[in-house]
């Protein structure tokens, strides 16, 4: 008979298996040899050499402003000062020892590739100067989709749920691979994604696109595609936020959500991608700021809970690798503990890595003083370290810690990597509803366009504004398309300018932005319908705005405004592709929230 664990562990090592195209767990690239003994020795006399503020140190991945690691332009100076007691990223290095950075592009560090690449060189001449000399594992955010910290001229992909509504682990796996190749390129070693997150709730403020999808089997397949592409690549990969943050309406951004999933639901609904990431080898498991009371009946946030951490993710689904918390800034770890408890609880709890902490300096006193005064023991501590220096060890970082302006240019954003982007986007724009066969619009009953609607702000460096995006891209498609944005709330003006703009024009492509009840976007749809125009409507990000826009005839998804995305869904809207996309998740009707309007799997064709 199985163990329950033997069980958990067959069943993720086949999503594994499945997701690289093969029918057998044998396939699935397994996690990492263990290390021959001479690597184990030489690392831990490196740990033996660190003073308790050095193994402290390499505890933390931080943010630090600047465009370079010693010459930052002065206004970064002063918020480095302000907010960290440092100058630049080498003295960020040389002061705490931190073990990691994290790349913002609102920190001004991912300007451009050769910007990046300079960036990461400097980060790891500071660290080869220290008394103890460590590499630094430098990391960033880039998801692809809303949450892409590294713009053009790099190449950018669908997010998660466009790369769900393909329903192709191929092309989940190439996306991860090139989008890997590049960061690698930049000198980016970690990359903080894919989400394994299971977007059972259509309210959910802060994973939504983000995720593959609602199906646990599917978003499971598509996160073991994406860690073996990433790392396949040379880069960490890293499955977030375990144990799950797909269920539940608040943002651990400013609160701190609870989610109500008996233990069985959990393990049905939650487990599976995490399952799969761990059978496919994952480097590193980010925690969320969540409370499950069915794993852990204390109330602490899954990133301080020892029951979660440890009991969870260790023992019972069998992980070995580097666990990191979610940002310390954020507020859902906050609630219940002070800033100077919250980094001793974490690794208390079985964290390996404590990023970006609202202040460092409290946070890195704080565990020297736990490990000085005992309640963190030595032994812990240092096998924690370990964790850390062999994915360093693995990824390349002891060998190879430098890139050059070479590879940036035979890797970042080249065109057959950006032709990859575009075929890839071309099988996730879905057409949820084509009443009377408006779509394709015809050049000759409908040559005369008005691209209308919300422009969210994009990404830094992933284009916009989505109106100009569809307009030029219809223009080029050989319509006469004219851009008006009217932003995610309308003015009554501007809901009056664009229903005078279209009595001029023969058709109206309106770009909707989570669309809701008393949204002002709705009245936008309901007078541009008003003036008989056919109208065909774009949902931007999430797909759910069709359940409240009954009288639009046509209606599709592109779950992301990056022009990748909005390029793909123009192509559709002029026939020139199939719309093959399908949806990833459940659309739920707006006047009886538990019936199904559009089910998973749902997607017209011409």
């Amino acid at each position: 008979m199985h163990s329950r664990r033997t069980v958990l562990t067959t069943a993720a090592a086949a999503a594994a298996a499945a997701a690289l195209g093969t029918g057998t767990a044998s396939a699935v690239p397994s996690p990492a040899p263990p290390p021959p003994r001479t690597t184990l020795d030489r690392l831990r006399r490196l740990i033996a050499r660190m003073t308790p503020e050095e193994k402290a140190g390499q505890l933390f991945v931080m943010r630090v402003y600047g465009e370079s690691a010693t010459d930052p332009d002065p206004a970064d100076v002063a918020a480095n000062r302000k907010e960290i007691g440092v100058a630049d990223a080498a003295e960020l290095i040389a002061t705490y020892h931190v073990g990691g950075i994290i790349y913002f592009g609102w920190a001004h560090n991912t300007r451009d590739p050769y910007q990046i690449a300079a960036l990461s060189n400097g980060i790891q001449e500071a660290a080869a100067a220290q008394r103890v000399p460590v590499p630094v594992l430098t990391a960033t955010d880039q998801e692809h989709g809303i949450v892409a910290r590294i713009g053009a001229p790099a190449t950018l992909f669908p997010g998660a749920m466009a790369l769900g509504a393909s329903g192709s682990v191929e092309d989940a796996r190439q996306a991860g691979r090139i989008a890997g190749q590049e960061l690698l390129a930049m000198g980016v070693r970690q990359d903080y994604a894919p989400d394994a997150d299971v977007n059972v709730d259509p309210a959910n403020p802060v994973i939504g696109v983000r995720s593959f999808g609602a199906d646990p089997q599917a978003v499971a397949r598509m996160v073991a595609a994406q860690v073996h592409g990433y790392q396949s690549a040379g880069v960490a990969a890293c499955a977030k936020h375990f144990p799950g943050h797909g269920d539940t309406d608040t943002d651990s951004h400013v609160g701190l959500p609870y989610i109500h999933h008996s233990a069985e639901e959990w393990q049905r609904l939650d487990a599976p991608p995490f399952e799969a990431a761990i059978a496919a080898g994952i480097d590193s498991v980010m925690t969320a700021h969540i409370v499950v009371p069915s794993l852990d009946p204390s109330g602490d946030p899954a990133t301080l809970s020892r029951p979660i951490v440890t009991g969870v993710l260790r023992r019972r689904l069998g992980y070995g690798g580097v666990v990191v918390t979610d940002s310390l800034g954020m507020e859902g770890v906050r609630v219940k503990y002070g800033d100077d408890r919250v980094p001793v609880l974490a690794l208390k709890a079985g964290v390996d890595q404590l990023l970006n902490p609202p202040d460092l300096s409290v946070a890195h006193t704080a565990v020297v003083r736990a490990l000085r005064d005992g309640e963190l023991s030595e032994p812990e501590i240092d096998a924690k370290l370990l964790r850390i220096l062999l994915l360093k060890e693995r990824r390349g970082l002891f060998a190879a810690p430098y890139t050059s302006r070479r590879q940036v240019d035979r890797v970042v954003g080249v065109r057959a990597h950006r032709a990859a982007a575009d075929r890839i986007a071309e099988g996730t724009t879905t057409l949820l509803r084509n009443d009377g066969g408006l779509l394709p619009l015809s050049r000759r009953r409908t040559g005369r366009l008005l691209v209308v609607g919300a422009d969210p702000a994009a990404p830094t460096g992933t284009g916009g504004p989505p109106t100009g995006v569809l307009a030029e891209e219809l223009t080029g498609l050989g319509f006469s398309a004219t851009a008006l944005s009217t932003g995610t709330a309308p003015s009554r003006e501007l809901i009056a300018r664009a229903r005078a703009a279209l009595a001029v024009r023969d058709a109206a492509v309106v770009a909707t932005y989570d669309v809701t009840a008393s949204s002002a976007q709705r009245t936008l749809v309901e007078e541009l319908l008003a003036t008989g125009r056919p109208v065909v409507q774009l949902a931007v990000r999430n797909p759910y705005d069709i359940a409240l826009l009954d009288g639009v005839r046509a209606a599709l998804a592109s779950y992301s405004w990056t022009d990748v995305e909005l390029r793909a869904a123009a192509r559709v809207i002029a026939g020139r592709r199939d719309p093959v996309g399908r949806l990833p998740v459940p659309v739920m009707r707006a006047d009886a929230p538990g019936t199904v309007l559009y089910p998973i799997g749902h997607g017209l064709r011409y």
